[in-house]
């Protein structure tokens, strides 16, 4: 459905909070929430309140945090932004991610130039006026913020966020401030029942911080007996109506909103808010999902990196394989392959039965020569090559080698010799401090039109992000040139190479970029789209 263009926005503020434990998807349930507010017609955005004190996650350790999800903007955020992003359809912004430091960090340095007149800075009110000014950011732009409150309730780090929720609610109103808390309801095996208590406590918790939830998404892995909701309802002091049942969905995320949707969750909220209930259109996200639980076709890709024991590590380009298979009508099977783990001598047995290899992204030089020979075995035999930013530049170095006679190549990230075919960017060579220092975000390309990269964007200009300090050396840049190699996609100065590819191969295609970061559920991404397609096709060849 179209968004109300002529909609006088009263912004509506809609808080997601958690309890019982980690890791329960309020992230997806925002998003899926978000997602069917829009199809009703309105203007939604969402945000992301972290509790940690780094100033945000680009120096964090993928095992500790996931993937660092970037915005066109250059701001580094949580990875929830990717599911938020995802499901509405459009790009978010720096501003949609706060973290504690930046609280903090924006706090003191107001202190330390004098703007509070010599008044002692203190959590109340000076940290929460901070918390709520970024909340109310977008006040006026949108007819609904949702906020997602990052951790669980009673985390110490979290208090000052619930505090601005409570104070949100206390100004603006009931009409404008709706509060919703998603709890876990644990089946116990041996008493073969359901357990209400740690719902119970987690809502007490709540209620302690002044918050009383509105709305309970209750994740379930078994059904609630209309007899379960009415106690829940009834000790967490919540309209039986407003206890919503959120049973684990049986292939993909993508059906949470479906099952929102037959719980009436949107409709919930906007009869609390005092709003209409627009025509919802579901019918192209229906079809989407469909694909995805009932596809034709299957390929087998790996996905060759060192975080492989953390999935979230990689989790936007997990979510883009996902689209793409969806759009070829194809369930894509991902092996996640520890680079460390490959040598010459098993590199048959390791990558030899797959359909295509992605060589994902990431820093440093541990499992660089696992993805290096990797990408040897694959070009050599033939099989769909896909390379982003790290696995771009490995591409570089195994071409080197292998093809230019050039057996020391490697990249100055690694180790400094004259065979630096991968180089610190000249921008970087000053850079001293670590956070927000890499080249970040959206930058343009421009694409040669005879090139499988033209061939799947369909466009000769692009916009894709960015999160990186080393690139394709120049110098070597001739070189390669003349072995095979194509440049198709540079910057417009034509002075930073972005996109490498190999014309006697049926799919080599190396990116110096992020796409997975612009994929979306319904229409995916052109690259991963056209990957998939080149791996059935290989497929079908055996």
């Amino acid at each position: 459905m179209k968004e109300q263009d002529t909609y006088s926005r009263q912004t509506k503020y809609i808080f997601i909070t958690g309890g019982v434990l980690s890791s329960l998807g309020k992230g997806i349930a925002s998003a899926s929430l978000g997602y069917l507010l829009k199809q009703r017609g309105y203007k939604v955005s969402i945000m992301k309140f972290d509790p940690y004190i780094n100033v945000d996650p680009g120096t964090m350790n993928p095992f500790q945090h996931g993937e660092v999800y970037v915005t066109d903007d250059g701001a580094e955020t949580d990875l929830d932004l990717g599911h938020y992003e995802r499901f509405l359809g459009y790009s978010l912004s720096k501003k949609n991610n706060t973290t504690t430091g930046q609280v903090y960090f924006e706090v003191i340095t107001k202190e330390r130039k004098g703007h509070y007149l010599g008044k002692t800075v203190q959590v109340i009110p000076h940290i929460t006026n901070e918390i709520k000014r970024r909340m109310t950011i977008f006040e006026g732009e949108y007819d609904f913020i949702l906020i997602e409150i990052g951790g669980t309730v009673g985390d110490i780090e979290s208090l000052p966020f619930l505090e601005a929720q409570r104070q949100m609610w206390l100004e603006r109103g009931p009409q404008n401030v709706l509060n919703i808390h998603l709890t876990y309801v644990p089946y116990i095996k041996s008493a073969g029942e359901l357990k209400t208590k740690p719902t119970q406590h987690s809502v007490k918790a709540l209620m302690e911080f002044g918050i009383r939830p509105d709305i309970l998404l209750c994740r379930t892995e078994h059904k609630l007996s209309k007899e379960l909701r009415q106690k829940i309802g009834l000790f967490c002091n919540v309209e039986e109506n407003s206890v919503i049942e959120v049973i684990d969905v049986e292939s993909t995320i993508y059906e949470v909103p479906l099952l929102f949707a037959k719980r009436e969750l949107e409709q919930i909220v906007l009869r609390k808010m005092g709003l209409p209930l627009n025509e919802l259109e579901l019918e192209t996200w229906k079809k989407f999902v469909e694909r995805i639980r009932n596809p034709k076709y299957s390929v087998n890709v790996g996905l060759v990196g060192k975080y492989t024991k953390y999935t979230d590590s990689y989790k936007s380009i997990i979510e883009a394989f996902i689209h793409a298979g969806s759009i070829n009508n194809c369930k894509v099977n991902i092996e996640l392959i520890n680079s460390e783990e490959i040598t010459e001598e098993n590199v048959a047995s390791k990558i030899g039965h797959l359909d295509g290899i992605l060589v994902g992204p990431g820093f440093g030089y541990r499992g660089i020569e696992g993805k290096i020979t990797a990408i040897k075995y694959v070009r050599t035999n033939k099989i769909p090559f896909f390379g982003i930013c790290l696995g771009m530049q490995c591409s570089v170095i195994e071409f080197a080698r292998n093809v230019c006679g050039l057996p020391q190549a490697t990249s100055g990230e690694f180790e400094t010799n004259d065979y630096c075919v991968i180089d610190l960017m000249d921008e970087q060579k000053n850079v001293k401090e670590k956070g927000g220092t890499m080249r970040l975000g959206a930058y343009p390309c421009v694409i040669q039109e005879d090139s499988l990269a033209f061939k799947a964007y369909g466009s000769k200009e692009i916009s894709e992000r960015h999160r990186h300090r080393y690139e394709l050396n120049n110098k070597f840049r001739a070189l390669l040139e003349e072995k095979g190699m194509v440049m198709s996609g540079t910057s417009p100065d034509g002075n930073l190479v972005e996109i490498i590819e190999l014309t006697d191969h049926p799919w080599f295609l190396g990116v110096q970029f992020h796409p997975e970061l612009k994929s979306r559920a319904v229409t995916g991404h052109p690259l991963f789209i056209s990957f998939i397609k080149a791996t059935l096709n290989n497929k079908n060849k055996k």
